[in-house]
C-alpha cells in the first residue's frame, strides 16, 4: 500500500510547528505562538479526520478546511518573521513546507471536488 504523502507530510510538519512554538514561548512570545501552534497542527488533524469522512462531502471539507489553515499558518510565520521573532533562516526552512503543504491540498481537494461530482 502507497504511503499517503499528505498525511505523512503534514503530520511532520505539525511535528516541527510544537518545535517552534516551544523555541517561541521559551524565548517570551506568547500570543502568535499560541496561533501559529493551533493552525499548524491543525492541518495534519483535519488530514487525519478526512481520512474517515462520513462522505465524499465530508471528505472534501475537511481537506478544504485543512487548506484554511494551512493559509493561516503561512500568515502567522509571516507575522512572526516581520516581528523578528524568527530569524529569516527559519522562516525560510519551514516557508518551503507549509507552501507544499498548500500545494498538496489545492491539489487534493480539486481532484476530491472532481471524484466527487463524478
Amino acid at each position: 500500500m502507497r504511503e499517503n504523502i499528505l498525511k505523512s507530510k503534514s503530520y511532520a510538519f505539525a511535528l516541527r510547528v510544537v518545535r517552534l512554538y516551544k523555541y517561541l514561548s521559551d524565548n517570551k512570545e506568547y500570543v502568535l505562538s499560541k496561533q501559529l501552534l493551533r493552525s499548524g497542527t491543525a492541518v495534519g488533524a483535519l488530514v487525519r479526520e478526512a481520512e474517515f469522512g462520513q462522505s465524499k462531502a465530508d471528505f472534501t471539507s475537511k481537506l478544504s478546511i485543512a487548506l484554511k489553515e494551512a493559509n493561516e499558518t503561512h500568515y502567522w510565520l509571516s507575522l512572526l518573521r516581520d516581528r523578528g521573532y524568527i530569524d529569516e533562516r527559519m522562516y525560510d526552512s519551514i516557508l518551503a513546507e507549509i507552501e507544499e503543504l498548500i500545494r498538496l491540498l489545492v491539489s487534493s481537494v480539486k481532484t476530491a471536488k472532481k471524484n466527487r461530482e463524478k
